[in-house]
């Protein structure tokens, strides 16, 4: 801030010396008000809560839904229609992604077998 002031006050247009710090003009104002200069606040700033924001009951829900044994080997795009059959809604195809993936459990959740590795042939064939 001190050097944008600096440079105003050596005859250089605000914007430009703002551009050449790095910030955009409007910023430059919102810091600098009635003389003094404020910090910057947007990562300490306070931000409400969404509405429509689910619950840990409602998450913990849809985690106990999607590991169910007839579940468990499906993903999300098989497991919402399937509710839906049986008239069931939680939340939708992508709430269900959000909270498997905060929960580590977007991979597959049923049992699988071990990967079978096939050895590496010992020679090649020649066409004749």
């Amino acid at each position: 801030m001190s050097w944008i002031q600096e440079a105003n006050q050596s005859a250089a247009r605000l914007n430009v010396a703002c551009r050449e710090a790095g910030i955009t003009l409007r910023t430059y104002r919102r810091w600098y008000r009635d003389g003094s200069i404020s910090a910057d606040k947007r990562p300490d700033a306070v931000r409400p809560t969404p509405a429509n924001k689910l619950t840990e009951a409602e998450q913990a829900k849809i985690i106990e839904v999607c590991n169910l044994s007839k579940f468990a080997s499906l993903p999300p795009s098989q497991i919402v229609p399937a509710l839906l059959d049986n008239n069931e809604y939680y939340d939708s195809e992508s709430t269900f992604y959000r909270v498997l993936k905060a929960n580590g459990q977007l991979h597959h959740r049923g049992r699988s077998m071990t990967r079978k590795v096939s050895a590496q042939p010992t020679e090649r064939f020649k066409k004749f």
